[in-house]
């Protein structure tokens, strides 16, 4: 086919999923002509595992993505059915929101997100081919033979890459249950060079929530609203207040494990049908038994799936176990003796890239043009997947305006660490963003997201002049609380004594708001009945409790904070320090052949993301701090 304007774009995204919705949005916000297909339109933006946004590390991952300005944090705050806050107990480094979403109205609303965008064209159809010229994507060709043109390509193809579908010792081509797998662009990746391996994943069953005993379930309800102000994932104003639904928990038992070990033989993993690795850290039920198997018993969680429906959904009995015993297995658990079961669970066998084939940009190293985000690139999860697409999106812009990419780092972000240990270390397993993943997550907490990012969404073009005007103005206010709480006094008198006496604080002499604030028993409601006013200049109640907030913790974790903020300095030397493009790792006779492979195989920027790199020894990236100051004064001379 010739090229027209019908069918020739800036950009084309494959796949709908959380990837593909915040790349082709994100391009199309950016005024390029964008084209996004998908194998099902009725499925854009499905969840096709638990209907959750958030949780550890990942609600940190949201957040970032709103101030960036992304879609996930909208879609998840429009659509949920209870919001939680986890970890509240700890410190603010792992505070985590998490939302349990409508299954049906996040998808309803995911397409009328990507069908109101103006630059943005949607067609149902399967991508099997990809044309590339001189190591330059060109398009891409659907299963018809009809050739789409355009400079980049997004692939965000989730675990449809060809798909397999495994429940007992019987599997099918499908991508998820119900929709088929995209064949055809996996041997396409495989010709064109590209390291391609199988990883695995899966879901549990869904049931009938009418036929729950909930007599013998524990209920987990949602957040306790304060002043009918709930937590939420988005900075901007749109919070909708809706009536929140519980969660349950219910134990496997002695019972449920003897069912699952004396049907290992029919598992598809343990007979050698997956070869592909399945994630560590959200493993199968009969993973966790043989595994764990000095636990008597794991936590199973009932959760509803949506509020017009009366399916619910097992998170944490995910299994690829015959039918059958699938059956045994849930009716063992209390509270689901006589369940109905209405979809099975399975797991699912994909293609996936080897993230090392990627630049920082998340463009392949191979062919100009071509992006990568989600699933293929081997990370597990809504969050990661859509933390992602929108990365890719802004750097397609940037690339097609030959501009440098958009500047995220381990030391700015979450996104920052997830796609620096995607491009610097051999990841076999699905990825999964962790708090314990990122060294910085005192600086990096899920609260500050907008102060930390939105500026660089707003340089990119994502964020509106109302947005980074409100976060600016937050700045400014967290910035004057200082010194508004340094100026007040709070004398040693009786009446401020038996105020702090109720908390267990003592008041021996006069002191300031400042100093008073970083003792852990008080808080700003401590403060105001001391006679504090914070005299914030806002109508927003919200924006009045973020400032708040992110005073206290700026007050109470100074020092651990100034320590970060050093090791980040610290950090940024060695990332400041670029390798040259044309750098001839062959040549360098002093460093081992170990890191030699590894260098050559990664093709690292910087000093600081060679030292990250697996298997580089930081003496072999000394020899060549060494040499690249010899050449560079060589080049002055």
């Amino acid at each position: 086919m010739e090229k027209n304007s019908l069918n020739t774009f800036d950009c084309i995204v494959v796949g709908a999923g959380h990837a593909g919705i915040e790349a082709s949005i994100a391009c199309s916000r950016l005024g390029l002509k964008t084209l996004l297909t998908t194998l099902n339109i009725d499925n854009i933006g499905l969840m096709p595992c638990n209907p959750a946004v958030g949780g550890p590390a990942k609600s940190n991952l949201v957040r970032e993505i709103d101030a960036l300005g992304g879609v996930m944090a909208e879609l998840a705050d429009s659509t949920y059915m209870q919001l939680k806050t986890l970890n509240s107990s700890k410190g603010p480094a792992v505070h985590a929101l998490r939302a349990q979403s409508d299954k049906k109205e996040y998808k309803a609303l995911a397409r009328h997100f990507v069908e109101k965008e103006e630059n943005l064209t949607l067609k149902q159809t399967h991508i099997v081919d990809l044309i590339v010229e001189n190591q330059e994507i060109k398009g891409a060709v659907d299963e018809l033979g009809i050739e789409y043109f355009a400079p980049t390509v997004v692939l965000t193809t989730g675990t449809s890459l060809e798909g397999r579908i495994f429940i007992g010792l019987k599997s099918f081509s499908q991508g998820r249950l119900g929709e088929r797998s995209a064949q055809g662009l996996g041997v396409k990746l495989r010709e064109l060079g590209f390291n391609v391996r199988k990883l695995k994943t899966g879901t549990p069953a869904r049931i009938d929530g009418r036929t729950l005993d909930y007599s013998k379930l524990e209920l987990h309800p949602g957040d306790e609203v304060i002043n009918n102000m709930p937590r939420f994932f988005s900075f901007k104003d749109n919070r909708p207040i809706r009536e929140q639904y519980p969660c349950y928990l219910t134990k496997t038992n002695e019972k449920t494990h003897e069912i699952i070990r004396a049907n290992l033989q029919y598992s598809p993993l343990y007979r050698g049908l997956i070869t592909g690795r399945g994630p560590r850290y959200c493993p199968s039920i009969e993973d966790k038994v043989v595994r764990f198997s000095h636990n008597p018993s794991h936590h199973i969680f009932i959760e509803p799936e949506g509020r017009d429906t009366y399916e619910m959904y097992i998170q944490g009995f995910s299994t690829s176990l015959p039918i059958e015993a699938q059956f045994e297995m849930i009716h063992s658990l209390p509270g689901l003796e006589h369940v109905s079961v209405i979809k099975p669970a399975y797991a699912v066998e994909y293609d996936s890239v080897c993230a090392l084939e990627l630049d920082e940009g998340l463009m392949t190293k191979k062919i100009k043009g071509l992006f990568m985000a989600g699933q293929i690139n081997g990370t597990s999860g809504y969050e990661e997947a859509a933390a992602q697409g929108l990365v890719a999106g802004i750097n397609v812009k940037n690339y097609l305006d030959k501009k440098d990419y958009i500047e995220i780092t381990r030391s700015n972000s979450y996104i920052g660490t997830l796609i620096d240990d995607l491009i610097t270390k051999d990841i076999d397993e699905p990825y999964r963003m962790m708090t314990s993943r990122s060294e910085y997550r005192l600086i990096l907490r899920q609260d500050n997201a907008d102060l930390r990012l939105m500026e660089l969404g707003y340089k990119a073009g994502l964020v509106s002049e109302k947005e980074i005007q409100k976060k600016r103005f937050k700045a400014s206010e967290i910035d004057a609380q200082f010194e508004k709480l340094k100026n007040f006094k709070i004398p040693a008198n009786e009446t401020n004594k038996k105020i702090l006496s109720k908390y267990q604080e003592p008041l021996e002499t006069g002191t300031n708001g400042l100093l008073i604030l970083k003792r852990p028993n008080v808080d700003y409601k401590v403060l105001k009945e001391l006679g504090y006013n914070s005299n914030i200049d806002s109508i927003n109640n919200y924006l009045i409790r973020d400032i708040e907030e992110q005073t206290e913790v700026l007050i109470k974790y100074e020092g651990y904070i100034k320590r970060q903020k050093e090791q980040i300095e610290n950090q940024s030397k060695t990332d400041n320090i670029k390798i040259p493009d044309d750098i001839n790792y062959e040549e360098i006779k002093q460093i081992s052949t170990e890191s030699k492979e590894k260098l050559i195989k990664i093709k690292p920027k910087t000093i600081g993301q060679a030292l990250r790199i697996g298997g580089v020894k930081p003496a072999d990236v000394s020899v060549l701090m060494v040499l690249i100051e010899q050449h560079r004064i060589k080049q002055i001379k």
